[in-house]
């Protein structure tokens, strides 16, 4: 039988990858729609790497979030210009060192 916390900090590490996908300039690619359709379906089966049971009901799953999420992001309109990757990435960075530089004070 497992902890509760353990099984909880391990799942809260599983989707630190999943990032806003929408009005980006350029827009979100295949690959990055997918890797975040994985994160979610890690997160909501509790695992990193199912069983070979469970391995084509895993792949049928990330594929069907993906195409969803697909959809969605064809078929969002805002009115806000375009998000620019690298200034985005900086403010991530720039929380980061500030979330982990106060942790190890």
């Amino acid at each position: 039988m497992w902890c509760r916390r353990a099984a909880s900090a391990t799942l809260a590490r599983m989707c630190r990858n999943i990032r806003t996908l929408h009005n980006f300039d350029p827009p979100a690619t295949d690959e990055e729609i997918r890797a975040a359709a994985l994160q979610y379906v890690r997160k909501l089966s509790g695992t990193t790497k199912p069983s070979r049971a469970n391995e084509a009901a895993f792949e049928r799953a990330v594929d069907e979030v993906a195409a969803a999420s697909s959809r969605l992001l064809a078929s969002l309109v805002t009115s806000a210009p375009p998000r620019d990757r690298d200034v985005e990435a900086a403010r991530a960075r720039a929380r980061s060192v500030a979330r982990f530089s106060r942790a190890a004070s």
